[in-house]
């Protein structure tokens, strides 16, 4: 049993283990080349996030997805490139929005650069992941822009909050959907694609990646809440700070007007309120992280993670299919 990558996951055959290291090797080798330029300090920006590491769970994927054809062929190193290259874009984007201090361990580039060029930044690493993208074919470049349109209709409509009526906990699935399972669902599509696997192992696979990015993105509420700095890479809080409305916020809200406990609407309150001051976000944090939302929470992020696993039962049994699997029970892991 060997351990690979930031998740631990263990791969069993040496076959794949091999298959797999090698391919994430020349995943960060591409991302390197790619995020070069010949004006240094654009070097130093886009590479900024690339050397402070991140869990390459995206290129992860692709590599495991591309085990169900042939692993070898051409096109699946740089699709992998294309799709972290596209996250690592949008995360220097995220972080000018929500005002973010720390990515990945390390001062974010908008602290340390200013938002004008964390957000420039960003638009050079999708020009780069456009290029790679012309020379994998006009299908590649459909998928990933209906993937990228979805990334951002997601966010627009997390801004713009949900229509009147709607169910806020519908809303936010929805957005997380596409904020962060369209492109983890492509990362998926790309490895099987790019194999030349079946198309029914395609359109599995690509339904695999969706939902398992749902329950990625509700690991990563959770741990906003229930982590340290050093086991996110982000600081604690950075949502609630910002207002946005992680699910643990929006199921305290659902059970605050459902049962009107005075506990409840008071830590709603707190959340309303300017949660600038350090000791008042601290004080959230810690009544969220002895509420029971956060532990509906965590339960959602199962039941994710489980439909993921279902997805999956459609495909022959085989190591790689193991080690996605074993993906689902990872993501789960971090919500603890």
């Amino acid at each position: 049993m060997t351990v690979v990558g930031t998740f631990g996951l263990s791969v069993r055959d040496q076959a794949l283990e091999a298959d797999v290291q090698a391919g994430l090797v020349a995943v960060e080798e591409g991302l390197l080349e790619a995020t070069k330029s010949e004006v240094p300090f654009i070097t130093e920006a886009a590479q900024h996030l690339v050397r402070a590491g991140g869990k390459r769970f995206r290129p992860l994927l692709v590599t495991l997805a591309a085990q169900f054809g042939d692993p070898y062929a051409p096109g699946i190193v740089p699709s992998a490139v294309v799709v972290e290259l596209t996250h690592l874009a949008t995360l220097y984007h995220d972080d000018v929005m929500d005002e973010a201090d720390v990515r990945r361990g390390v001062e974010s580039a908008n602290q340390h650069w200013g938002n004008s060029v964390a957000v420039l930044t960003g638009d050079f690493l999708f020009a780069r992941a456009s290029h790679i993208l012309a020379d994998l074919g006009p299908d590649a470049v459909r998928i990933q822009a209906e993937a990228f349109e979805r990334l951002v209709t997601g966010q627009i409509l997390e801004t713009a909050g949900p229509a009147d009526g709607r169910d806020p906990v519908d809303h936010y699935l929805d957005v997380l959907s596409g904020k962060t399972g369209s492109l983890i669902a492509v990362a998926c599509r790309f490895g099987a694609m790019m194999s030349g696997a079946d198309e029914t192992v395609v359109d599995v696979l690509t339904q695999y990646g969706e939902r398992l990015g749902v329950a990625f993105q509700l690991a990563d509420d959770v741990l906003d809440i229930a982590s340290d700095s050093h086991e996110s890479g982000k600081t604690p809080g950075t949502d609630l700070r910002e207002g946005i409305p992680t699910l643990p916020v929006l199921r305290l809200r659902e059970r605050a007007g459902l049962l009107g406990l005075p506990e409840d609407q008071a830590l709603v309150e707190l959340l309303d309120s300017d949660l600038a001051d350090d000791a008042r976000l601290a004080e959230a944090i810690s009544r969220l992280r002895a509420h029971p939302a956060l532990e509906q929470a965590r339960r959602d992020t199962v039941r994710y993670a489980e439909e993921a696993r279902s997805a999956l039962a459609p495909l022959p049994e085989c190591e790689a299919k193991a080690a996605l699997v074993e993906l689902c029970d990872a993501v789960v892991h971090r919500a603890g």
